[in-house]
């Protein structure tokens, strides 16, 4: 057999049979240089956008480094040595997990391949595994054998994508013109649901009041009852309901809406149900806690977050949609890629049902994972985080330090540190975000930051199993210890004040 003879210059760093050594050398040494950051760094260095931001523009990048070794230096510099390792246990900030392994196969095997997930043409196998996978999700689900779907980028393009689905579904039931009926339209949300409803409604052309919140309970879940009034208030006003939009873990709250009820009022009233499941999603495969999501299986379409809840490196969503009949919406056929031949030919096209053209084979990261690991270790794993997040409340209720909101169903805390009685409102708020900064500047820790009734409050979210009630303690140490110093300062600055008055 005749091996390939090397290639040379800009063609070396081409990936083909011809630089399979460059190929194997370079990103090993990049898996080499990860590793070593993740076996020593912390949260977050604490970097400030003035620190960082000279060191990056002063990089010129019309003058190339010219070999692999050089540029991973550099990297350490401008992304490496600052970045938020999430796989940290005391990173406990946003909804960003830490990553399986078979996941991180995943995504060295997809991006070398650079499969596109539009057409058959460009993906073949991908294409299936994706369909099989969207197949498996919709089952956990329970949405029936007429269900569809694709992946996506993210909850919010889930969400989008749903939402663009119930409005052309609404166009199509009402006997108005489209430019007089849209500007009716109306989307029933929880005041705790995800932003990405009210940028969605812009999105789509919606009118500004067209996203109608509904109130929730000292829980944070939506109120059916509120909701069943709102639904005949917007009957009686004749403002059609394209959506009603439940909740499947909040982002601040963690809360679970009451789906069943919420079903039942959608049903009365002939609204189109979506769930939000981006984040409650990993309930789908937790062996003690599936009951939590009982009624999704009845909604009109899902939204989850693989990313979020099964351990996925960003990205990896999907949407679900109980009536594979309604992705019509977001079909169309273009002759040099989908034509509509193809559809008559049965030819599998992912782009038909997707608002995206080229895509990634997100869906290897899922199926390496399931075909590794399984899905009980998953669901072992988020059970692990959501228990750690109920030892973080009882931690949290009792100690005089601090005030906590509500216990979560899933997996995040919201909480502040209380002042002395007597203090200033805007001075305890003040100390609570100037203790979510000192934390992240000292980098010991990261946590989030949210607003309450007004005010301002701190927020863990664990999703990660690594992280001990040990390391929960240590940190509401560092933020008392931080809010404490804050109101001192203050104190002693007033003090002063007083005395050279």
């Amino acid at each position: 057999m005749t091996m390939p003879a090397p290639a040379t210059g800009a063609r070396s760093h081409l990936f083909n049979d011809r630089t399979l050594p460059a190929y194997r050398a370079a990103v090993a040494a990049g898996v080499d240089r990860v590793a070593r950051r993740v076996a020593t760094a912390g949260p977050f260095s604490g970097i400030t956008p003035d620190r960082l931001g000279p060191e990056i523009a002063a990089v010129d990048l019309d003058r190339p480094l010219g070999e692999t070794g050089a540029a991973l230096d550099e990297l350490e510099q401008v992304y490496l040595r600052d970045a938020v390792y999430f796989h940290h246990p005391r990173y406990l900030a946003h909804l960003n997990c830490p990553v399986v392994i078979p996941a991180l196969l995943g995504e060295a095997v997809l991006s070398a391949v650079n499969s596109s997930l539009d057409t058959w043409d460009q993906s073949a196998g991908g294409t299936l595994i994706e369909r099989r996978l969207i197949d498996w999700t919709a089952g956990r689900i329970g949405l029936g054998p007429d269900a569809d779907g694709v992946f996506t980028s993210g909850g919010s393009q889930s969400n989008f994508q749903a939402l663009l689905l119930a409005r052309e579904q609404a166009l199509a039931a009402t006997a108005l013109p489209r430019h007089q009926a849209l500007p009716r339209l109306r989307v029933l949300t929880s005041q705790a649901g995800h932003f990405s409803v009210q940028k969605s409604a812009k999105m789509l052309g919606l009118a500004p009041d067209a996203v109608i919140a509904v109130e929730t309970d000292r829980d944070r879940r939506m109120r059916p009852a509120v909701l069943a009034r709102e639904l005949e208030r917007c009957r009686r006003a004749g403002l059609p309901v394209m959506a009603v939009v439940a909740t499947a873990g909040t982002t601040d709250f963690g809360s679970i809406d009451p789906l069943p009820e919420i079903a039942d009022a959608c049903a009365r009233a002939g609204a189109r149900l979506h769930v939000d499941a981006a984040y409650g999603c990993g309930l789908l495969v937790s062996r003690t806690r599936r009951h939590l999501l009982a009624g999704i299986e009845r909604a009109d379409s899902v939204t989850v977050d693989f990313h979020k809840s099964f351990f996925q490196p960003v990205s990896s969503s999907a949407l679900l949609v109980r009536d594979r009949s309604v992705l019509r919406h977001a079909t169309h056929h273009a002759d040099y890629l989908n034509p509509a031949r193809a559809a008559e030919q049965r030819i599998p096209n992912q782009v038909d049902k997707s608002v995206q053209t080229t895509r990634r084979f997100d869906a290897l990261k899922l199926w390496l994972t399931l075909r590794v690991m399984g899905a009980d270790a998953v669901g072992e794993l988020f059970d692990q985080v959501v228990d750690r997040a109920a030892e973080a409340y009882a931690l949290l209720a009792a100690d005089p330090r601090f005030e906590v909101v509500t216990r979560s169903q899933l997996s995040t805390v919201v909480f502040r540190h209380l002042p002395p009685v007597g203090t200033d409102p805007a001075d305890a708020d003040e100390a609570n975000l100037y203790a979510r900064r000192a934390l992240a500047a000292s980098g010991e820790a990261v946590v989030a930051g949210t607003k309450v009734d007004g005010r301002h409050y701190l927020k863990f979210t664990l999703l990660n199993p690594e992280t001990t009630a040990a390391d929960v303690a240590h940190v509401l140490d560092l933020v008392a210890g931080h809010a404490e110093q804050y109101l001192s300062d203050q104190a002693a600055a007033a003090e002063l004040c007083r005395a050279a008055g």
